[in-house]
């Protein structure tokens, strides 16, 4: 682990500083847009676009990479994403925030494709699951941090959002001032979906549904506080618990996941989410319930991203792994576009008020229980010991961190089956 600190420090700060940047504006967006008294359905248009953006950023910046390189697109990228989070106060304006949502979406989708590139280049077959697991560990904080953030100033002012502008202009220091030399880029040519969701059915369905519940955290959670009435240091509060929990529940899950029918283990996880997720609708009055029932979703949502994806790959051959990482990310960012907008409308007061937001997630998780459990019945369980193993991943993470994770996976397998080959 201190190996691959002192070859990766200062990507891993820069990365830090640009999810302290990303976390702060949607947050800040949440709150300032109760500020000036748009409406929820509003604010779900705006939050939104960033996951549009995201989705076409993950098809365009792969071009402009190799056209002009990872340092002018990462430059260039990044000044955008800085000179944006000053324009949202100084025009209060949701078309212009919708804009400037999509434009951050679509640049931090290519900062996100450069960074782990670096991040590829920098880990070797020793110390690549340290790497992924630092990355994923730092991008969390980063996302923890911002939620302390937003309270140095008044958010109907300037300060919080010149605080975000600022973190995303020095996360460009220490990458391009102490980064290796460029690594070549390539991505693996990507598997049509329709052979995808004939490889893994529940994979594909899974992450779409996934990608609905983890822009309702990601994009929502600000605005359902500040709808249901909390106050400045309690959206603070409640929007980092997600994220906490995420940091505390990856690796239990992660272990229990190499160990047990991976099936059975979504059916566990989604289910407690989708109860707990009620559990909230029921119980919202009472903060503290509130704050550990984002815990707990948080904590079993962003793991259950893993888990899909080592499900995934359990009925792929090794060819294939890194192939099909760029689909099931697509198919990702599809359920995450809607996501918002489904979920404005139903915290409109004529429909389920503030609870829509957890009714939302209920409901998906519910889903994906039941769809679970149906393709139990469809395929047989690949016996444990059969299984590779579960790198930790985020839902933010672009295709060239799951191809790094899909080469994790190989390479651990391999060792793996060399191992139990090997005479004692």
């Amino acid at each position: 682990m201190l190996q691959v600190l002192s070859s990766a420090w200062a990507l891993l700060m820069g990365v830090g500083l640009l999810m302290l940047g990303n976390g702060l504006q949607g947050t800040l967006l949440g709150v300032r847009g109760g500020i000036e008294g748009y409406s929820t359905l509003t604010m779900s248009l705006v939050m939104s676009t960033y996951f549009v953006g995201l989705l076409l950023g993950s098809w365009v910046s792969p071009g402009m990479i190799r056209r002009v390189g990872h340092v002018r697109v990462f430059a260039a990228l990044a000044s955008l994403i800085s000179a944006v989070m000053v324009i949202y106060p100084a025009v209060p304006n949701p078309v212009v925030w919708m804009l400037g949502r999509l434009i951050v979406g679509f640049c931090f989708s290519g900062v996100y494709v450069t960074a782990e590139s670096w991040l590829n280049n920098a880990a070797d077959n020793e110390n690549r699951g340290k790497a992924l697991s630092l990355y994923m560990i730092v991008m969390t904080l980063g996302l923890v941090a911002a939620q302390g953030f937003i309270l140095i100033g008044d958010p109907a002012g300037y300060l919080p959002f010149v605080i975000a502008s600022i973190a995303v202009s020095i996360s460009f220091a220490p990458i391009l001032l102490s980064i290796s030399p460029t690594p070549a880029f390539d991505t693996a040519k990507r598997m049509t979906l329709k052979e995808l969701m004939k490889a893994s059915p529940l994979g594909c369905v899974g992450m779409f549904l996934i990608g609905g519940v983890f822009s309702a955290q990601f994009g929502m959670s600000a605005v359902y506080a500040t709808e249901a009435g909390m106050k400045l240091h309690q959206v603070s509060l409640f929007a980092a618990s997600f994220y906490v929990g995420a940091l505390f529940m990856q690796f239990p899950l992660g272990f229990l996941s190499d160990r047990m029918d991976r099936r059975l283990l979504i059916m566990f996880v989604a289910g407690t989410a989708s109860v707990t997720s009620v559990l909230a609708m029921l119980l919202g009055g009472s903060f503290v319930l509130l704050l550990v029932s984002a815990f707990v979703i948080g904590g079993l949502i962003n793991p259950l991203y893993s888990l899909l994806l080592a499900h995934t790959n359990d009925f792929l051959d090794h060819d294939d792994m890194a192939s099909a990482s760029g689909g099931l990310i697509f198919i990702n960012g599809l359920g995450a576009c809607g996501g918002p907008v489904i979920i404005g409308w139903l915290m409109s007061d004529s429909v389920a008020g503030p609870n829509g937001f957890f009714l939302f997630m209920a409901v998906l998780l519910g889903i994906l229980v039941v769809y679970a459990g149906y393709r139990a019945t469809q395929r047989a369980t690949i016996p444990v010991d059969e299984t590779g193993v579960m790198p930790a991943m985020s839902p933010s993470s672009t295709s060239v961190a799951v191809e790094l994770a899909q080469e994790y996976a190989i390479e651990t397998e391999l060792e793996e089956q060399e191992n139990a080959a090997s005479p004692n």
